[in-house]
């Protein structure tokens, strides 16, 4: 009877996986079909990257490394948080709106093999674009990383990502399919320069540094600088208590969306 029950449960997590595994898999086919996400997804952060790591001042101090190391950290933090926002947020509130996520759960697929698909996706969409930043520093930007220091980068930034991507699934769960986009890019952009994600946060204004800490792609970004050793704020526990509050805070307001987009359906 044991054998039998170990049997059954080994089948139905074998089947589990199967179904985790086909959900991610059609994910990225579907957003491999979607240019509106792939390019901006892809590019941006690399572009920016060759303008202001490489092609203007690369070669300056930072502290123990040049300015192409310390803003391929921060541009890193960048592409990552792009690919969470702009996947959960964009991606959740169109099959909102189109009746997509209706269908996806009245099916017998676990509710939580949805979020892992795109969770899988937005996590390969971070993975190539931090690689590729990795590539143009150490090639072009003189940047110096050893082989260890290459794995901690990508996986604290790929770790990193999931706080973006409960904030990108709050924003689908209560936003309009059409209204998605632009909450994304009022909230990334304005937090993003806030961060210094885009120059130095010591070249702010002092009014601006104070703020940074309040963010969370602050965090993200002084993480990634340790990693590449650049200076950086604050201890790393501190950084990953924060990203961990900005987690839960995130995933209870998409519950209360879910919840209430729930309510509209059954009531």
């Amino acid at each position: 009877m044991s054998s039998y029950a170990t049997t059954v449960t080994q089948v139905r997590f074998g089947h589990t996986l199967t179904i985790y595994a086909t959900e991610a898999k059609y994910e990225l086919l579907k957003v491999m079909r979607q240019p509106a996400y792939v390019v901006p997804t892809l590019t941006f952060p690399v572009l920016f990257y060759v303008m202001f790591g490489l092609l203007f001042g690369g070669k300056q101090s930072m502290g123990p490394v040049n300015l192409a190391t310390y803003v391929l950290g921060t541009y890193g933090a960048f592409g990552v948080i792009g690919a969470s926002l702009f996947g959960f947020a964009v991606g959740v509130a169109t099959e909102r709106g189109f009746g997509w996520l209706q269908v996806k759960r009245a099916s017998p697929m676990p509710p939580l093999a949805y979020l892992f698909g795109k969770l899988v996706v937005s996590m390969i969409f971070s993975a190539i674009v931090v690689s590729l930043l990795i590539v143009l520093g150490i090639v072009f930007g003189g940047a110096h990383l050893s082989a260890s220091m290459i794995l901690k980068f990508l996986g604290t930034l790929i770790i990193g990502s999931l706080p973006f991507a409960a904030m990108g699934l709050a924003i689908g769960c209560t936003a309009a399919p059409n209204s998605a986009p632009a909450i994304v890019n009022v909230l990334f952009l304005p937090m993003s320069f806030l961060s210094g994600l885009w120059v130095p946060v010591q070249v702010l204004p002092h009014f601006l540094q104070q703020v940074a800490p309040l963010l969370p792609p602050y965090h993200l970004a002084q993480l990634a600088l340790l990693q590449v050793g650049a200076p950086t704020v604050g201890s790393p526990w501190q950084h990953v208590s924060a990203l961990t509050a900005f987690t839960v805070a995130f995933v209870v307001l998409a519950l209360r969306g879910f919840t209430r987009e729930d309510g509209k359906v059954n009531g």
